[in-house]
């Protein structure tokens, strides 16, 4: 008998160098891909998506996977999340095959960093994970994640009913809205909030503690002493960046909308300065364009700027980010 699937979502408001994890050889960016078995391996970092709004093909939207002990733990979910980790899965590391992703992080809820939701909420439903997504995010994901169910109830129903072979609970999303403090902690890793300044958003960095590492990703924010101090020597310091290059070109509107919402590379080495992480990575915003019709930026944004701009304001490692880097 045809029925609408239950929506179930349960709310509650509430190193001076880079080092790699044993047996990873750097890459030319700092990383290095995914191509051999690693589940002995401590902590790593994998960059899903290291892209912006701009639609570029070769970055996807921002999300961030930290693979610890097996498990893989996600920050933000941009547009091409789940294909990117069924990427990473085929190179080695199988935390990220689909049907294992089970727990995400939001930084906010631009539509940059969610339009992947709807995406890892069902596609690893679809190749059969059986357990709810466990989602943390600020306030309005419970909200979000529960216009996506509605919005793809005719499909849930479908499955669950039809000749398909569905899991009964593997579409189900568990909703926690954080604070400020630690957001989540298992036996593997040890989650904090830091609530940072993106314009009018309410939005979070994340400090991520595990056996072997200290990972701080910024999201998105201006300059905020909170990043700094969330840091304080961390080995990973992952943080947006737009160069003074690209933010020189653009209208006086979209510069002031920058210093709401964003941080420039000068702003960035005062944070990294402060904080002395083992490896600045940037990311989100490290590629070419201006994010805005109209307005011809030339190179001016690409990796190399951002990474020229930062080997002129700061002294500590820098490494930039591409989608599939393993830190």
């Amino acid at each position: 008998m045809h029925h609408r699937p239950r929506l179930v979502l349960a709310a509650v408001l509430a190193c001076a160098s880079c080092t790699a994890a044993p047996g990873d050889a750097p890459g030319a960016s700092g990383g290095r891909p995914p191509d051999a078995p690693t589940a002995d391996r401590g902590t790593r970092v994998v960059f899903l998506g290291t892209g912006t709004p701009l639609p570029d093909p070769e970055r996807s939207g921002p999300s961030t996977a930290v693979v610890v002990g097996g498990a893989a733990y996600l920050f933000d979910a941009g547009p091409g999340v789940v294909r990117r980790a069924m990427a990473a899965a085929a190179r080695g590391v199988s935390a990220l095959d689909s049907v294992n992703l089970h727990t995400a992080f939001l930084t906010h809820l631009h539509s940059d960093h969610t339009m992947g939701l709807p995406d890892l909420i069902l596609t690893p439903w679809v190749m059969g994970r059986k357990e709810p997504l466990a989602l943390y995010g600020p306030p309005g994901t419970a909200a979000m994640a529960a216009a996506i169910l509605t919005a793809w109830s005719e499909d849930i129903a479908h499955r669950l009913d039809g000749l398909q072979p569905a899991t009964p609970r593997g579409y189900q999303v568990n909703a926690v809205e954080v604070s400020a403090g630690v957001a989540y902690e298992d036996a593997r890793v040890k989650v904090t909030a830091i609530p940072v300044l993106h314009g009018d958003w309410q939005a979070f960095a994340y400090r991520i503690d595990t056996a072997d590492r200290s990972i701080v990703i910024s999201g998105d924010a201006r300059p905020t002493p909170a990043l700094a101090e969330a840091c304080n020597g961390c080995d990973l310091l992952i943080h947006e960046v737009q160069t003074e290059g690209s933010t020189a070109k653009v209208s006086p509107e979209w510069q002031a909308y920058r210093r709401q919402y964003h941080t420039t590379t000068r702003e960035l080495a005062d944070i990294a300065r402060r904080s002395r992480p083992g490896l600045l990575i940037l990311y989100h915003r490290a590629n070419a364009g201006c994010d805005q019709v109209g307005t011809d930026c030339g190179t001016s944004g690409s990796e190399e700027e951002a990474l020229e701009e930062m080997r002129r304001f700061y002294d500590g490692p820098v490494a930039a980010a591409h989608d599939l880097d393993v830190f």
